[in-house]
Order: structure tokens, then C-alpha cells, then sequence
């Protein structure tokens, strides 16, 4: 039975690495939603709500089974109209990443917008008066402050992402929950490596949590600012 543990231990450094790569894109998705929806401009402003509207709006499960089953299906498809003999089949890996990234890049997008929102403009405007560029601006003055403001949502958007890597074992990604279902069924005993797993997701959650307190201690010097 020890076998199992050890094997559910190795499938949660897989857990970390998919929270950690969706996390990576929904940053990336996270920024750009929020530059679209502050642009001021109607197409931008448009596609961007939408996004953040139905990904906010549809569960992950039906999201994350309708990449991985319908994009399987849609690729093939368009590879035998093509002509191609070629069969596609996506990595779970990957589909789990670009799934949960693409799905809390929604989240991410309002986490940005408003904690740019909550920075006075007219620093912005000073910065512009003063001969620094869009990106200079960006990255001197508006990041560093809005990564002030946005660390509690930020926060919370992170540990939620962890546990949707569970979801992730429906496709067939050896990741811990997966594995702990296959000793469950192996051995008759649920109980005990589900528990196992969700000490394993909480130890992840309180790191987590700790490191982010720390970030949001370390951007708040000099401000009243409440605990994560």
C-alpha cells in the first residue's frame, strides 16, 4: 500500500506543474484582457467582455471536456478534409494547462482591470508629461502599484486554480487525483488516499497563502493595508 502513496506523491509534482503553467497563462490572458478592456476602443472593449462574460459563466468540467473530446474531434476532422490520414491526439497535459489558463485568464481580467482602475490617473498623466513612453510608464509606475491591489484577488484566484487541477484527472492526466482514485479502486480504500490528497492540497494552499502574505506585506510598506 506504501506504493501508493509514493506514486500519488509523485503525481502531485505533476498537480504543481499544470497550476503552475495555467497560472503562467492566465496571467498572460489576464494582462491583455484587461489592456482590451481599459483601450478604449469598441472591438477591444467588445471581445473582451465577452470573454470574461461566458468563460466566467461555464463551468470548468464542460470548458475542460469540450477542448479535450471536441478539439480531438475537431482537428481530425479538419485533417481528414484536408486529406490528410494524420489522427490528432491532445495531451492532457496541455489541454489541462491551456483549459484552466484560458478559463481563470477570465478572472485574471478583472483582477487587472480594477486594480488598475484603483491607481489615480493623474500619475499616469504626470508620467506621460514627463516624457516616459506607454510600456515605461507601464512597467515604473502603473505594475508596481497594481500589483499592490491586485495581490487579494490574485490571491484568490490562485488557490482556486489549484484545486481545479483535480478536474484535470477526467481526462486522463496522471496527476494525484487521478492516482488516488486508481489505489481507491485498487484497494478498496477510498477514504484514506482521498484524505491523503487533500492534505496534499491544503499543505499547497497554506504555502501558498503564507508566500502570497509575504509578497502583499512586502508591496503594502508604507500603506494601511488589510491581511490576504
Amino acid at each position: 500500500m506504501n506504493a501508493y502513496y509514493v506514486a500519488i506523491l509523485q503525481g502531485s509534482a505533476l498537480t504543481v506543474g499544470v497550476s503552475l503553467c495555467a497560472l503562467l497563462v492566465s496571467i498572460v490572458l489576464g494582462l491583455a484582457g484587461a489592456a482590451a478592456k481599459l483601450s478604449g476602443r469598441p472591438v477591444l472593449v467588445a471581445l473582451a467582455t465577452v470573454y470574461t462574460t461566458l468563460i466566467r459563466g461555464v463551468p470548468e468540467l464542460v470548458l475542460m471536456l469540450l477542448i479535450f473530446y471536441g478539439g480531438t474531434i475537431g482537428l481530425n476532422s479538419l485533417l481528414e478534409w484536408m486529406g490528410s490520414e494524420t489522427t490528432v491526439d491532445i495531451n492532457p497535459f496541455f489541454a489541462g494547462v491551456l483549459t484552466l489558463g484560458f478559463i481563470y485568464g477570465a478572472f485574471m481580467t478583472e483582477t487587472f482591470r480594477g486594480a488598475i482602475l484603483s491607481i489615480p490617473k493623474g500619475q499616469m498623466e504626470a508620467a506621460w508629461a514627463f516624457g516616459m513612453g506607454r510600456t515605461q510608464t507601464f512597467l515604473r509606475i502603473t505594475a508596481p502599484q497594481m500589483v499592490r491591489y491586485a495581490l487579494p484577488g490574485f490571491t484568490n484566484n490562485w488557490l482556486v486554480l489549484i484545486k481545479a487541477t483535480a478536474l484535470i484527472s477526467l481526462i486522463g492526466l496522471h496527476e494525484m487525483t487521478y492516482l488516488a482514485k486508481q489505489a481507491s479502486a485498487a484497494t478498496r480504500s477510498p477514504f484514506e488516499f482521498f484524505l491523503f490528497t487533500a492534505v496534499l492540497f491544503l499543505i499547497y494552499t497554506t504555502i501558498s497563502l503564507y508566500v502570497l502574505r509575504r509578497v502583499n506585506a512586502r508591496y503594502s510598506l508604507g500603506s494601511k493595508r488589510g491581511q490576504l
